[in-house]
């Protein structure tokens, strides 16, 4: 089951979030992490909030464990951040 992932992280910045794209290897607006369905990030008063929705838990989870979690430390960005999981009733996608 799809699930939406919503990681707040106060005091980070948009320019750490770069870095964090960066240094996975992603570009903005290309393909994101296998088992990712959708991803945006948006500046919030404090800090910034990155929405998700993955194919499953498992799979963001393990993303989160080996990539996340790790590089937004490495650029600084004070953690951890805070997780909100979703279950998704549905989901398009772009033609």
């Amino acid at each position: 089951m799809a699930i939406g992932v919503v990681l707040e992280f106060p005091g980070g910045t948009l320019e750490q979030y770069d870095q964090v794209v960066e240094k996975m290897g992603f570009e903005p607006g290309g393909v994101g992490a296998p088992g990712g369905l959708f991803h945006w990030v948006t500046e919030v008063d404090g800090g910034i909030r990155v929405t998700d929705v993955w194919e499953t838990r498992e799979a963001f989870d393990a993303f989160a464990e080996e990539k996340i979690g790790p590089i937004t430390a490495e650029v600084g960005i004070p953690g951890p951040p805070k997780i909100t999981y979703y279950e998704v009733h549905n989901h398009l996608f772009a033609a």
